[in-house]
C-alpha cells in the first residue's frame, strides 16, 4: 500500500530536481540598448562622420570638400559671432510662418472637399494644375508681385507647403474606415464637428506624413530661394549665408551652413514630430 506513495514522493523529488521553464528573461545592456532607435541612429551619424572625415583627408583639397573638424571649426566660430544664429533665426521665422499658411489654406481645402462634391473637384483640380508646378518656379512673379522681401519667400512656401498637406490629409480623410464615419453620423456630428472628431483623428497618420513632407519641401524651396534673390527685408538668411560663403571661397563656412540645415532636419524629425507621433497616433492606437 506504501509503494504508490514511495513513486509518487520519487516523481515529485525529480520534479524539484528539474529546472523550471524560463518565463521571463532579462535583456543585456547591449540588447536594450540595440532595441532603442536613438543608439542607432547615433551609430550612423557616427559612420556617417567617419566616411566624411576619411574621404575629405583622401581627398586632401579644403577648397571642394573640406573635412569635418573644419567645418564643426567654421560651425562654432560663426555660432560665436552670431552671425550664423541671425541667418538661421531669419530663415525660420519666414519658413514658420509660410509653413502655418499653407497648412491653415490645405485645411480649409481639405475640409471643403470631404464635406462637399464641389470641394472634392476644386482640391483635385488646383492639385492637378498646381502641385507639379515648382515652387522656385514662381519666384520671379513673386518677385514682381511683392518685392525682394519676405513676402515673396512667404508665397513660394505657401506653394511648396499646401499641396503635399492637402492630398496627404485627403488620402487620409478618404481611408477612414465606413464604421467610424457612421459611428460620427449616428452621434448628429456635420460639417467641422465631424471633420475634427471623426476624421481628422483617424486619419492623423497621413496628416502627419503631409506635415513631414511639407516641412522639408519648405526647408528646399527657402534655401533655393535665398540663394536666388538673396536677402529678404536687408536681411540674409541661411541659404544667402551659403551663397556669401561660396563667394568668398570660405567652403567650411559653405558646408557649415549645409550642416546647419541637416541638424535642424535632425531635430525636427526626431524630436519635435516624433513627440507629437507619440501624443496623437500611439495614444489613440492608430498607429503601433
Amino acid at each position: 500500500m506504501n509503494a504508490p506513495r514511495i513513486i509518487l514522493s520519487s516523481a515529485a523529488v525529480m520534479n524539484e530536481g528539474m529546472d523550471q521553464p524560463e518565463v521571463e528573461r532579462q535583456l543585456s545592456i547591449a540588447v536594450r540598448l540595440w532595441n532603442n532607435a536613438a543608439p542607432r541612429k547615433g551609430l550612423i551619424l557616427i559612420v556617417l562622420a567617419l566616411i566624411w572625415e576619411a574621404y575629405a583627408h583622401y581627398l586632401d583639397d579644403t577648397l571642394l570638400f573640406p573635412t569635418l573638424s573644419d567645418t564643426l571649426k567654421a560651425l562654432f566660430d560663426h555660432i560665436v559671432d552670431g552671425s550664423l544664429f541671425a541667418r538661421t533665426w531669419t530663415s525660420l521665422q519666414v519658413r514658420l510662418l509660410g509653413y502655418a499658411i499653407g497648412i491653415a489654406l490645405a485645411g480649409i481645402l481639405t475640409a471643403l472637399a470631404i464635406n462637399t462634391r464641389l470641394g472634392t473637384d476644386l482640391l483635385e483640380t488646383l492639385t492637378a494644375m498646381f502641385n507639379p508646378l515648382p515652387a522656385i518656379a514662381l519666384l520671379p512673379l513673386a518677385l514682381i508681385w511683392f518685392g525682394l522681401g519676405a513676402a515673396s519667400l512667404i508665397f513660394v512656401l505657401v506653394h511648396s507647403v499646401m499641396w503635399a498637406v492637402a492630398l496627404n490629409t485627403h488620402a487620409g480623410f478618404l481611408a477612414v474606415s465606413p464604421t467610424l464615419r457612421m459611428v460620427g453620423r449616428n452621434y448628429g456630428l456635420r460639417g467641422l464637428p465631424y471633420v475634427l472628431m471623426i476624421l481628422i483623428p483617424a486619419a492623423f497618420p497621413s496628416i502627419l506624413t503631409g506635415l513631414k513632407v511639407a516641412w522639408a519641401f519648405a526647408w528646399r524651396t527657402l534655401i533655393a530661394a535665398e540663394l536666388v534673390f538673396g536677402v529678404a527685408s536687408g536681411k540674409g538668411g541661411l541659404g544667402w549665408f551659403i551663397y556669401e560663403s561660396r563667394t568668398v571661397l570660405d567652403i567650411p563656412a559653405v558646408f557649415a551652413g549645409l550642416l546647419t540645415v541637416i541638424l535642424i532636419g535632425l531635430f525636427v524629425e526626431n524630436l519635435v514630430f516624433r513627440l507629437i507621433e507619440r501624443r496623437t497616433v500611439r495614444m489613440w492606437g492608430v498607429q503601433s
